[in-house]
């Protein structure tokens, strides 16, 4: 594996932290901000919403331009971006540099998935993308603890000026070590035929279906094990840390499997996911609730690669804006898991609510899936030859 995969998953690393840390922080930014904990959970669909957004527009107006210098100037304003928030004083202002820093991370999302597809044979790109969004199974070990420990005994502007501080050594890694690629000479015309294939939806819709299943219940993990399970909140970065171990678990298996049997690798984890998310709806029991969180990281970040792949397996020669909507469909998801999970809180239903919610998008997602089999087998079979 290139060193320059490694580079880019580090980068993702300080994006990740800051996508997910806000979890963490929820509690005392809801109390520092003068708002309810669902209106800060919004903080985490603003990102989202930047990351939508951001993903195509920047991956189509970049295209054409050189790779590494693209990402430098995108870490260049998602440090900018964080300098600001840790300066903000009211909540507006707050959640426009969310989604400021978002587009910048969209845009480094893109461009850092196009530069890793080049980088490696098309037989290795389940483990690229599994090195690659390793970073953000990293960044939930040891990135989100680390931000709500500093939140919690430091204040939540702490958290923010440490990821403006690993962007900046990101920035430096990605300076010296990756190798400067371009797009290769291929139009915005020939890349926006992506869109004419409803094979190429579907997968997106997976992704966004998967990744709001998993959002409707960790943006609320926090409050959901301290309020519901008893957990005490000092033990609220360890869990989340727990979480990371899983998904470190769940990556590297789902990397490697991906390739081979990506559709299998889909229904076991969020086959598994649903079972965890079941368990936290259910359980009062803190051990219990977090063995669940164990098991929900691993699930929900082995489906990764899987869909990263079957996205790539369709799309065909559009590696860029196929990045670029993988991008922005797990941040549809990122934006409606959230969402849906607090009008589920706000509607009265309590903490075990957002699991309940994640459990119907994973049903759901489960009858995507399913569709794309079909589909999957209908087009095979369309191509085999007659026989004579």
């Amino acid at each position: 594996m290139p060193l320059a995969v490694f580079v880019l998953g580090l980068s993702v690393f300080a994006l990740g932290t800051s996508e997910f840390m806000i979890t963490g922080l929820l509690p005392g930014m809801a109390t520092d901000l003068g708002v309810t904990i669902p209106d800060a959970g919004l903080l985490i669909s603003a990102f989202a919403i930047g990351m939508v957004v951001g993903a195509p527009l920047l991956a189509i107006g970049t295209l054409r331009l050189p790779r590494r210098r693209t990402l430098l100037a995108l870490l260049a304003v998602f440090f900018g971006a964080h300098v600001v928030g840790a300066l903000s004083t009211g909540y507006a202002l707050l959640f426009a540099t969310r989604v400021v820093a978002a587009l910048a991370c969209a845009g480094f999302w893109a461009v850092a998935v196009a530069t890793t597809i080049a980088l490696v044979p098309v037989e290795r790109r389940g483990r690229a993308m599994a090195v690659l969004v390793g970073g953000l199974t990293v960044a939930n070990i040891a990135g989100v603890p680390a931000g709500t420990f500093l939140g919690q005994h430091a204040g939540w502007r702490t958290a923010f000026w440490a990821v403006a501080g690993v962007t900046l050594l990101a920035a430096a890694g990605v300076a010296a070590l990756v190798p400067e690629t371009t797009g290769g000479g291929m139009s915005v015309r020939t890349e926006l035929r992506l869109y004419r294939r409803g094979r190429v939806w579907l997968a997106l819709g997976v992704i966004a279906l998967c990744q709001a299943m998993i959002f409707a219940a960790f943006s609320y993990l926090a409050p959901l094990l301290t309020e519901t399970d008893g957990l005490p909140e000092a033990w609220v970065p360890g869990v989340l840390a727990l979480f990371g171990v899983g998904a470190l678990i769940g990556i590297t298996a789902g990397g490697r499997l991906a390739d081979r049997h990506p559709f299998a690798t889909l229904y076991g984890c969020v086959g598994l996911a649903l079972a965890s998310l079941l368990v936290l709806a259910l359980t009062t029991d803190t051990g219990v609730a977090v063995a669940a969180v164990l098991v929900f990281g691993a699930a929900g970040f082995g489906a990764n690669p899987a869909l990263n792949v079957r996205t790539y397996a369709v799309a065909g020669n559009a590696p860029t804006l196929v990045g670029a909507s993988t991008t922005s469909a797990f941040n549809v998801g990122n934006t409606l898991g959230p969402w849906l999970g607090g009008l589920a809180i706000g509607a009265g239903l309590g903490f075990p609510s957002v699991a309940w919610t994640g459990i119907a998008l994973g049903a759901t997602t489960l009858v995507a899936v399913t569709v794309a089999v079909v589909v999957q087998r209908n087009d095979d079979r369309d191509r085999e030859p007659l026989a004579v």
